[in-house]
């Protein structure tokens, strides 16, 4: 049986984890992530206890109960790396034996649910929406470095990005999981997130840098696949699914709708729109 060598699976003191700081004992299979480390405490605020709290870099962990059941929150800072370090670390607290370093013999699969703001990409999907993400499209070149298993749709709408976009890269495509999006789906705007390893140039903004192609916003915008059309930008969801997928994990990513982007709009009051998401989560779990 394969032993992770102290540089592979890199533990703490404690024998905690090294970048989440937790234990086993420490994480619920139910597990909320976002992003913003402030908006952990919007979440946690609705819990009846809170049994346990860790202050780590941007990872903040909150676990404890609402309504008898049992959560994690988790923020995770902003962007695809990050997302790789907590899904994988949050992994091995599952389904590795730390004290001995080898992997358990079975294993054990966590729902995960992200609570995410994004921007809409279509004109019709206003400011305040709640957007469900069907698929997450990774513009990031992170996962070269995995062997994503893909179905053939989701591969051809990566090849059709890149050829009509000019990418030097082929986008992955991840669908996210269809029993969670049965279970929240109830009352959300269904969407195909584009996840950006940045917010200003890689999501078609422009200040005072050059971007290579000043139509890419146009593009995204009306690219489609059959009835496959992009509906928003964020920073994490399709690296959350590609791991999920990976792990053998259940992943779902809601996104609040703060601005449009054809319109050039943006929320005047994000967090209800935000604390309305993070109620729904919670009573559906």
């Amino acid at each position: 049986m394969t032993k992770f060598s102290e540089a592979d699976l890199v533990l703490n003191r404690d024998g905690s984890v090294y970048h989440l700081n937790l234990k086993p004992e420490n994480v619920s299979k139910n597990i909320i992530v976002v992003g913003d480390p402030g908006r952990v405490y919007r979440v946690s605020k609705h819990f009846d206890k809170i049994e346990f709290e860790m202050n780590k870099r941007e990872f903040i962990t909150h676990t404890g109960t609402y309504k008898g059941k049992r959560f994690t929150v988790l923020s995770t800072g902003m962007g695809v790396d990050n997302i790789e370090i907590a899904i994988v670390e949050l992994d091995a607290l599952f389904n590795i034996d730390l004290k001995e370093r080898i992997p358990r013999k079975e294993k054990e699969s966590f729902n995960i649910v992200r609570i995410g703001t994004s921007g809409a990409i279509q004109e019709e999907l206003k400011v305040g929406s709640q957007v469900l993400s069907v698929y997450g499209i990774g513009m990031d070149n992170l996962m070269l470095y995995y062997n994503l298993p893909q179905t053939e749709f989701e591969r051809e709408i990566g090849k059709q990005l890149k050829r009509e976009l000019n990418l030097p890269f082929e986008p992955y495509v991840v669908k996210g999981s269809e029993r969670l999006m049965a279970k929240f789906g109830e009352g959300l705007i269904e969407g195909n997130t584009v996840t950006s390893p940045g917010f200003y140039g890689p999501q078609g903004r422009k200040l005072r840098i050059p971007v290579k192609n000043p139509k890419f916003l146009s593009q995204i915008t009306t690219f489609h696949y059959e009835n496959f059309w992009l509906t928003n930008f964020e920073m994490e969801t399709s690296m959350i699914y590609a791991f999920a997928r990976l792990l053998g994990h259940e992943a779902l990513s809601i996104n609040a709708i703060l601005g449009n982007r054809a319109k050039g709009t943006f929320s005047k009051n994000p967090y209800k729109t935000i604390d309305s998401i993070i109620v729904k989560v919670l009573d559906r779990f």
